[in-house]
C-alpha cells in the first residue's frame, strides 16, 4: 500500500507533483521579472566572453536577487514538499544555490553560517570571480601567489562590499563571519581550464594537482587504466598526444608518463622530441627527465627511434 500511496503521491494531480508545479511556475516568473531578465542578458554575454561585470554597481544584481526571494519563498513555504528547482548543496557551513548558467558564466547565491572556518590549504583554477556581499558580516582574505609564495590581503565583509579575483592565481578565504554572510558569487571559467593546484597556507608547497576539465580527467583515467593493463598497443597514441601538444600540458605530460612505461622507446623518442622543441613549455623538465634517466640508466642513451 505504501508504494500505491507513493506513487498515486508523485503522479499527475498528487500532492508531490502539484508541490513541484508550483515551485517550476515560481520559477518561470522569477525568470520573466525585469531586472532577472536583465541579468540574464548581461549573464549570457560574459559567459560567451564579453568584457565587463554583469554585476556592476550591485543594483541590478539586488534586484534580482530581491525578485527570487519574492517569488521562490513564498512558494516554498506553501508548498515544503517541493523540490528547489536549483541546484544546491550545504555543508553544514556554507550553503550554495545555482541561480543561472550561461556559457562559461556561473551565477551563485554563497550563505555562509557564523564562526570560524580554519583552512590549512587554498586552490586556484585559473578562472574570473566577482563577489558582491549582499548581507552580514565577517572577515576574509585574498590570497595570491607570487612566483613561490602566497601573500595574503586581509579583507573586511560587509553588505556592499565587491571584490574581483582576475584570472590568475586569486583566491578569497573567509577566515571568520560573524553574522550570516550572503553573498552573489559571478565566476566565469577559463575557456581551456588548467590544472586545480592546491596549496599549503603554512608553507606555499603545492600539495595536489588535478584536471579541472572532465575531458582530460577521463582522458587521464584512460592512459591509467591502460597503463596498468599492460596496453603497449596504446603508447603510439599516447606518443602522439604528448609529443603534438594536444591538450594541456599536465595532460601532455601524464600521456608522457605512461608511454614511457608501456614502451621505452617510444616513450623516450616522444620525450627527446619534446625536449628538442623550441617554445615548448614542457622542454625544460622533458630535458630534465631525460637527463636523469640517461645518468640513471646509461643503457637508455643508446635507444633510437623505432
Amino acid at each position: 500500500m505504501r508504494r500505491e500511496a507513493l506513487l498515486a503521491a508523485l503522479g499527475d494531480g498528487g500532492p508531490l507533483a502539484d508541490a513541484q508545479g508550483a515551485l517550476l511556475a515560481a520559477r518561470a516568473a522569477w525568470r520573466d521579472d525585469p531586472a532577472a531578465a536583465a541579468l540574464s542578458g548581461a549573464l549570457a554575454d560574459y559567459g560567451a566572453g564579453a568584457a565587463g561585470d554583469p554585476l556592476g554597481d550591485g543594483s541590478l544584481a539586488r534586484a534580482a536577487v530581491d525578485g527570487f526571494v519574492r517569488k521562490l519563498l513564498p512558494a516554498l513555504a506553501a508548498n515544503p514538499l517541493g523540490h528547489l528547482p536549483f541546484r544546491h548543496g550545504f555543508d553544514a557551513k556554507t550553503g550554495s544555490l545555482l541561480l543561472a548558467r550561461a556559457g562559461r558564466a556561473l551565477l551563485s547565491l554563497i550563505a555562509r553560517e557564523p564562526g570560524r572556518y580554519e583552512r590549512r590549504a587554498i586552490g586556484f583554477d585559473g578562472g574570473e570571480r566577482h563577489e558582491l556581499v549582499l548581507a552580514g558580516r565577517g572577515l576574509g582574505r585574498v590570497v595570491r601567489r607570487c612566483g613561490t609564495a602566497l601573500r595574503s590581503h586581509p579583507r573586511p565583509l560587509a553588505e556592499g562590499v565587491s571584490i574581483r579575483l582576475g584570472p590568475t592565481d586569486e583566491a578569497l578565504l573567509v577566515d571568520r563571519v560573524e553574522v550570516r554572510l550572503v553573498s552573489l558569487r559571478l565566476d566565469r571559467l577559463p575557456v581551456r581550464p588548467p590544472p586545480l593546484r592546491e596549496y599549503a597556507l603554512a608553507s606555499g608547497d603545492l600539495l595536489h594537482q588535478s584536471a579541472s576539465d572532465p575531458d582530460e580527467s577521463r582522458a587521464e583515467l584512460a592512459f591509467a587504466v591502460l597503463g596498468r593493463m599492460g596496453r603497449a598497443d596504446a603508447a603510439p597514441a599516447m606518443a602522439a598526444i604528448a609529443r603534438d601538444g594536444a591538450g594541456s600540458d599536465h595532460l601532455r605530460w601524464q600521456a608522457l608518463r605512461e608511454c614511457l612505461g608501456l614502451d621505452t622507446r617510444a616513450g623516450l623518442a616522444a620525450l627527446r622530441a619534446i625536449a628538442a622543441g623550441g617554445g615548448d613549455p614542457l622542454r625544460g623538465p622533458a630535458r630534465a627527465l631525460l637527463d636523469r634517466l640517461c645518468t640513471e640508466h646509461p643503457a637508455l642513451a643508446a635507444f633510437e627511434p623505432a
